[in-house]
């Protein structure tokens, strides 16, 4: 299964989604995290962080289409695959989201997010699932409440919201926050159902 998190740009939790994802789905099979991303910030969380639950995990850096292409090819279909997409890149997206089982697409409560999400949307094939992690949410707000109300009505699926916590996006220092998993794991399972009716 290759998971794609997809963005069209950087700070909208991308990396985080990626990390906490394929950690959770590392609990039942071999994971691998293919960073191509040029800045490589998940290989790196992977690598300093000391969580066991990313020591499981294995990174493959892959920020060019020859790479990455190989990096895919490589892995067999038992094999779970989250690609950490490099922002401000639409051709390589366009490429990582053919390939994609699922895509999940983070973004921010904004008036200036939903076209960053529609773009992307825009880039998936018909048949492939895809939906929105809502990240650095305070669910309280008019303005969340507003989002939600936009892409319910637009017929895009919200597989979670992540609570707004400094911790939970803390990166390659620090480990998984208790928040964060549980946030996530919501996600994963959304994942995984999306990828059986589709498959």
């Amino acid at each position: 299964m290759i998971v794609v998190v997809a963005a069209v740009k950087g700070g909208v939790g991308k990396t985080t989604t990626s990390v906490y994802l394929a950690a959770l789905g590392a609990g039942r099979r071999s994971a691998t995290i293919v960073d191509v991303d040029p800045q490589a910030a998940a290989a790196e969380w992977v690598e300093y962080s000391g969580d066991e639950r990313l020591a499981k995990l294995s990174v493959v850096e892959a920020p060019t289409d020859r790479l990455v292409t190989r990096a895919l090819d490589r892995l067999d279909e038992e094999h779970l695959v989250v690609v950490d997409c490099p922002p401000a890149n639409d051709r390589m997206l366009g490429k990582l989201i053919d390939r994609a089982s699922v895509v999940v697409i983070p973004t921010r409560v904004g008036g200036i997010e939903a076209p960053r999400v529609e773009t992307v949307l825009g880039l998936v094939p018909a048949g492939t699932p895809a939906g929105l992690v809502v990240t650095s949410a305070r669910t309280f707000t008019r303005d969340y409440q507003e989002m939600v109300g936009h892409w319910t009505e637009a017929r895009v699926p919200i597989w979670g919201t992540i609570p707004e916590r400094v911790g939970i996006a803390a990166g390659p220092t620090r480990p998984l926050h208790e928040d964060g998993l549980a946030a996530y794991k919501k996600v994963w399972r959304r994942v995984q159902t999306a990828a059986r009716s589709a498959g």
